[in-house]
């Protein structure tokens, strides 16, 4: 397939750019500055203002999906605000070419509890909660939209760590996936394979999934 990605520098996107470089994918990685990328076979890199909507949709005419693992930086002090105005615009350019979104968000909003979400726990990390709440917000924002966008978000599972990609993952809903010792984690690299298994074989249109071991 041919591919946008959004954020492939960041410690998602990178993990998915090897993952859809490695299935044979063709790659449109869509960045600010293109000079952070080295050009690879299977790799075309854009300039592009992900905040423009307009210049996004141009952009993606003619993929076959994008995925976004845009972040607006953890450091952000306005994080809340520029994770939601650059998701919006992101939604909005698929929209415009009626492309197939997958969205990278938080597992803040995952259910640990009935009618209780992790991002509304006491032992939340405060340093993480800006962000956590606007990928709520973002989820929020695309159940709700009246369109037929052809939306997924993927929620990673609590812990998302550096680590090798094993292949042995579990798929999940609304609720963290936990492992035996009562754990949710995840390698990024297995992360990036579950967000590809949903490209090349959707099982969650118009809804949200996590992954975890």
């Amino acid at each position: 397939m041919n591919i946008a990605l959004i954020g492939a520098t960041g410690f998602v996107g990178a993990a998915l750019l090897e993952e859809l470089l490695s299935r044979g994918h063709q790659v449109r990685a869509l960045q600010r500055d293109p000079a952070k990328l080295t050009a690879r076979p299977g790799l075309d890199v854009r300039a592009v203002d992900v905040l423009s909507a307009t210049d996004l949709a141009a952009e993606i005419k003619g993929v076959d999906a994008i995925v976004s693992a845009f972040n607006a930086g953890w450091s952000n002090p306005n994080l809340y605000d520029d994770f939601l105005r650059g998701s919006d615009a992101i939604a909005d350019a698929a929209r415009q070419a009626g492309v197939r979104l997958i969205a990278v968000g938080g597992a803040g909003s995952l259910f640990i509890a009935p009618g209780q979400q992790l991002v509304d726990s006491p032992a939340f990390p405060a340093e993480w909660k800006s962000g956590a709440l606007a990928a709520r917000e973002m989820l929020n924002r695309l159940r709700a939209d009246p369109s037929t966008l052809d939306w997924t978000l993927v929620s990673p599972a609590i812990h998302l760590e550096p680590g090798p990609r094993t292949g042995n993952f579990r798929i999940g809903g609304e609720a963290p996936v936990f492992d035996a010792q009562g754990e949710s984690r995840i390698s990024v690299a297995d992360l990036a394979a579950a967000i590809v298994n949903e490209l090349e074989a959707p099982q969650h249109r118009r809804a949200r999934f996590t992954a975890g071991y």
